[in-house]
């Protein structure tokens, strides 16, 4: 019987592979055997990731820069890719805006009142346009080829709205306290929303499309954040920054190949409650 968690000769392309979890992406594809190729907006970053995981894993992985926010820049990654290895099977979109709005001291820009219509646009560029694009040039690609896998890192916060409180920093005015963006939710929700449409769209074309809304990653944070944060999960404890390797696995492979349109949460039971 064949290995249905096997990706040997397949190639998948994950965008903002150089960053936290779109390293641990491409490492859970290089360990059934795929071929990941790092996509990033900083070019020698996404190589040296490439390279690290070629080496542990015995895989050709690869790693290239593209804005994706720039449709002509996400074609010559399509042609690139192809031009190396001849196939795309896999797309991540893992690729999100880190908002660095700066702050003063007036005024906290995260807060909603504030937020600047500039940082508005960048995030949903990135988050949101950018899969978009990348959905229609490498989706379009695997639906004339015989098909293929889409998968679209969402959050649990697509899910439930941000607790705010957990932000919180004692001693400081209301007006001045540090709240998760409004980009973040909105992105993330999108991102479902995109999974759902491009499942039902490319049904007939063999190219299924699915979600994943992990949780929050242990990265050293701050103890009173991880505190607070933790007292929302049942499982008592966040995410290791490994801990999403299986599923994202699973979501890409043959393993689930009944499944599409499909929001996977793996959040240690944060949404439960």
């Amino acid at each position: 019987m064949n290995d249905p968690f096997n990706l040997s000769g397949r190639v998948a392309v994950i965008t903002g592979g150089a960053g936290l979890l779109g390293f641990q992406h491409a490492s859970a594809i290089a360990s059934a055997g795929g071929t990941p190729v790092l996509v990033d907006i900083d070019a020698a970053r996404a190589e040296a990731k490439a390279a690290e995981i070629g080496q542990q894993f015995g895989v050709p992985a690869a790693g290239f820069a593209c804005d994706i926010t720039q449709p002509e820049k996400v074609s010559q990654l399509l042609d690139t890719v192809l031009a190396r290895f001849g196939r795309v099977d896999i797309l991540i979109n893992n690729a999100a805006n880190n908002p660095r709005v700066e702050a003063s001291a007036e005024v906290n820009f995260s807060r909603l009142e504030n937020f600047p219509l500039a940082q508005w646009e960048a995030d949903i560029a990135v988050g949101v346009t950018g899969a978009f694009l990348c959905c229609k040039t490498f989706g379009t690609h695997m639906a004339k080829s015989g098909g293929g896998v889409i998968l679209n890192v969402a959050s649990d916060l697509a899910i439930i709205g941000p607790d705010q409180r957990i932000y919180r920093q004692p001693g400081t005015a209301e007006h001045m306290q540090p709240v998760k963006p409004i980009t973040y939710s909105v992105v993330k929700s999108a991102l479902i929303g995109l999974t759902r449409y491009l499942a039902t769209y490319w049904a007939d074309k063999h190219v299924r499309v699915n979600a994943i809304s992990p949780g929050g990653v242990a990265n050293n944070q701050p103890e009173d954040f991880v505190e607070r944060l933790t007292n929302l999960i049942p499982m008592g404890r966040m995410a290791n920054v490994d801990e999403y390797r299986g599923a994202i696995l699973f979501l890409c492979s043959d393993a689930s190949s009944y499944m599409t349109g499909a929001n996977l949460v793996v959040d240690g039971g944060r949404t439960c409650w």
